[in-house]
């Protein structure tokens, strides 16, 4: 009997979808059966008739009970969870970090979970990459609520009335969102600079036309790991940097930072002076206020008014673009999905041995088995539920998972790593 997948509706502070026309017909194709809550994709832009048109049956809430794989955005609370049966198989994005309580209780609730955050950036799993689909999407939106609020014009332009000089932009971090920040800022015309630790981000600027803004001395030349992450930068180093970077911030007119990375307080990289040095109307944003912000005074869900600087805070900057981020991520949630399936007999089962399972798998038989997590959910973990699965999954083995390394360092005077994850 083909498994049942069900894609729900968000809460109201998450425009996005878990699914899209598109990847509904994909997943049907895979043999299962997909249904979708009724309202699901409105907010991104989707009716329930183009889910129709492409193989989804519409539902109401309940019937998220007798589904074998549930597919959300983010992680269900204790109430939704009441309405999965035990063994059901919940893909999303998790936010693991600090929240082990939830996992616990995804534990308790008997479900398989898997954080679509966690997918290891390697070769085979670049098409379920969630990090870089939505931080891609979050970096042009950054540009775009920058240039919102900034009042002026961004490129230059020669009229007869005179000349109107061009939006100097300066992005910290060249990650996915900050590369896209520079490319959108170079787009609409402005003048692009962006600084980062490691020195192969400066010919990754270079290629968009930036300029790359560092101190360029020995220390920096040998600031990366052969993986790619940056090294412990000395106190002198981040002197020098620091005094640079508070220089140039003094001559821009919009500021975008990205520095955020899973488990850890955004490092502070603006602080209220470098704002009090910026020309009036000037603009910042910070993309990762929700981990306590890169910029001194952000504030979240705002646009607060720091030393007479616009400070851009918006939570869930992918969601501002809803429509784009719902078709990718659905993209990323098939591609993993359909690692699942035998193409044969189109069965669904869960391969604790794939490289990808390891990585990403939260819970399964009632315990929290990711290791990085394991420990300190265990308190929370009492009386979980025994349930048959509702995909093929072996027993677990208690070995590390292959998870993607965390960087060796963030100078919090720089803009970050640009290898550090960016959240959605």
């Amino acid at each position: 009997m083909p498994k049942i997948v069900f894609v729900c509706r968000e809460g109201s502070d998450e425009p996005r979808v878990a699914a899209s026309p598109e990847s509904v017909k994909r997943l049907t194709g895979l043999g299962l059966t997909v249904v979708v809550e009724s309202g699901a994709g409105l907010a991104s832009g989707v009716p329930d008739a183009a889910f129709e048109a492409t193989g989804a049956r519409i539902a109401g809430s309940g019937e998220v009970g007798s589904a074998d794989i549930i597919l959300r955005v983010n992680r269900p609370t204790a109430t939704e969870m009441a309405a999965y049966r035990p063994g059901a198989v919940v893909f999303a994005v998790m936010d693991p970090y600090g929240n082990e309580a939830a996992l616990a209780d995804m534990a308790k609730a008997g479900l398989t979970t898997f954080a679509m955050e966690l997918m290891p950036r390697i070769t085979r799993a670049q098409s379920m990459d969630v990090l870089s689909s939505q931080a891609n999407l979050a970096g042009y939106r950054a540009v775009i609520d920058a240039s919102h609020e900034y009042g002026r014009a961004m490129p230059m332009m020669m009229t007869a009335a005179g000349t109107v000089p061009a939006a100097k932009v300066f992005v910290m971090g060249a990650g996915v969102a900050g590369l896209q920040a520079i490319a959108t800022a170079r787009r609409l015309g402005a003048v692009v600079s962006a600084t980062d630790v490691r020195p192969a981000a400066k010919e990754q600027v270079a290629s968009l036309g930036a300029k790359f803004i560092a101190v360029e001395d020995e220390e920096f030349k040998a600031a990366e790991t052969a993986a790619g992450y940056a090294k412990p930068m000395s106190e002198a180093y981040q002197a020098k940097q620091a005094a640079l970077v508070a220089e140039h911030i003094a001559k821009q007119d919009i500021v975008i930072t990205t520095a955020l990375i899973p488990g850890r307080p955004a490092p502070k990289l603006v602080s209220r002076a470098m704002l009090a040095s910026m020309k009036p109307g000037s603009v910042a944003v910070d993309l990762a206020v929700e981990r306590g912000g890169n910029i001194e005074g952000s504030e979240k869900g705002k646009v607060a008014d720091v030393e007479g600087v616009a400070v851009i805070g918006y939570a869930n900057v992918a969601g501002r673009i809803a429509a784009s981020a719902s078709a990718l991520y659905a993209r990323n949630l098939f591609a993993f999905i359909e690692t699942m399936v035998d193409k044969g007999t189109k069965e669904f089962a869960v391969n604790p041995e794939d490289e990808l399972v390891k990585a990403t798998m939260l819970t399964h038989g009632g315990q929290v088995v990711h290791p990085n997590f394991a420990t300190a959910a265990a308190a929370f973990v009492v009386d979980a539920p025994v349930a048959a699965p509702t995909a093929t999954v072996a027993p677990v083995a208690a070995e590390p998972a292959r998870v993607r390394k965390k960087p060796a360092a963030v100078n919090a005077e720089t803009g970050g790593d640009a290898a550090a994850e960016e959240k959605l």
